[in-house]
């Protein structure tokens, strides 16, 4: 006489199907042997709620190991499939009572609905083969991450190590919301006069607010996120995320915050004060922008060469290396004219800011270590170059001096 299925049957091969997932080079073919058992025992996807548990469990591992929701769907969305993004981050929705407030918004950004794997799979319309396909997709990605460094209390509310968690308070939030939807226009308009005008415009008010910011700081007038070093991840999309990541660290170099990348899991982590870390990712989203459009441009232009991997990593490369050179320019001139304008007390100020940043970046990643370069296309540098050249980002003009 046959036995009849148990949870623990099902509950067996959702945990061998997921140390199958997690193992280098499998193939769908290789989960499908364990997928056609699972269909056997449960057509339903995790009716009695057995993979719901595992991921649950996994996911408590992770908030204790450092990973933060938004990291956790950015992997498995980028190891696995959007869909599988989408099941992650319903079982964490369902589970988000009492966590962080610095979570919260991570959770409202997803828009995903709250519920268990079964929900998931009735909301996805797949058939049963593939709702539990993705489950042990996911299983395998979340039993694969390693322990990264905490940024802010986990669920579980005890205490996180350095730094403090990211308040970000700022002193004018009026100004950012101004910031933004100059940029977003910029990104959105057609024209390229207009779009220089508008980039030009929230460049001009993100050097002043920045410097403003120090300044009320330094007399002690500012909110409680003004002085503090936080830390916070940028998540970093493929193809090419690697090279995409050194336009992060232009930016962020110009602009006193510091940058660990994780380039396994496409993550960059963005060591600074709030006001400073606010900025960079407001120009990075925007310049990434520009370097896709004038890299579609480039492509469509440049035939078979300009369409391969080799080219376009040298193309985000000569591009982050341009804007770095120009941003350094621009923020090394809006600082000579806040010297004027506040005295030579500023020099200090921002040396005693740069000082802070650092002892964090020592204190989270005490093993740093510098990576060597990948190999580029020439010509993919020089389109980047010129790309980078041509960007808006203002301190009042276009383009720099002697730029061709």
């Amino acid at each position: 006489m046959q036995r009849s299925t148990t949870p623990e049957d099902v509950l067996r091969l959702v945990l061998a199907g997921g140390r199958l997932a997690a193992e280098p080079g499998v193939q769908a073919a290789d989960l499908d042997r364990v997928v056609v058992r699972l269909i056997s025992r449960d057509p339903g996807v995790d009716s009695d709620g057995s993979a719901q548990r595992v991921v649950s469990d996994l996911l408590q591992r992770l908030w204790q190991n450092g990973w933060q929701p938004a990291d956790v769907v950015h992997v498995v969305r980028r190891r696995a499939t959007q869909r599988a993004g989408r099941l992650v981050a319903a079982v964490i929705a369902g589970a988000s009572a009492g966590v962080p407030p610095a979570w919260r918004a991570q959770l409202d950004r997803l828009e995903v609905p709250a519920g268990s794997v079964t929900d998931w799979w009735r909301a996805e319309g797949v058939a049963p083969a593939v709702g539990w396909r993705e489950v042990l997709r996911v299983v395998g990605v979340l039993r694969s991450l390693p322990s990264i460094e905490q940024l802010t209390p986990p669920a579980s509310g005890s205490p996180a190590p350095q730094p403090p968690a990211d308040p970000g308070a700022v002193p004018d939030e009026r100004a950012l919301s101004r910031i933004r939807g100059l940029l977003a226009k910029a990104e959105s308009t057609e024209f390229a006069a207009e779009a220089e005008a508008l980039t030009v415009k929230a460049q001009e008010l993100m050097a002043r607010y920045a410097i403003d910011t120090a300044v009320v700081a330094g007399r002690g007038e500012g909110a409680a996120g003004s002085t503090t070093v936080g830390a916070r991840r940028f998540h970093l999309d493929d193809p090419h995320a690697e090279a995409k990541a050194a336009v992060v660290q232009a930016v962020a170099r110009a602009n006193g915050v510091r940058v660990v990348l994780m380039p396994g899991v496409g993550i960059a982590t963005l060591v600074g004060i709030a006001a400073e870390l606010d900025l960079v990712e407001l120009l990075v989203t925007s310049l990434l922008v520009q370097a896709g459009r004038a890299l579609s441009l480039e492509a469509g232009a440049g035939g078979t060469r300009a369409r391969s991997t080799a080219y376009r990593r040298g193309f985000f490369y000569s591009f982050a290396q341009r804007i770095e050179e120009r941003l350094t320019d621009a923020r090394d001139q809006a600082h000579a004219e806040a010297t004027a304008a506040y005295g030579s007390a500023l020099v200090p100020l921002f040396a005693d800011r740069a000082a802070a940043v650092d002892r964090v970046v020592d204190e989270l990643f005490p093993r740093l270590r510098q990576r060597s370069g990948p190999v580029v296309d020439p010509a993919g540098w020089a389109a980047g170059r010129r790309a980078a050249d041509d960007a808006e980002l203002g301190a009042g003009r276009s383009r720099l001096p002697g730029a061709p």
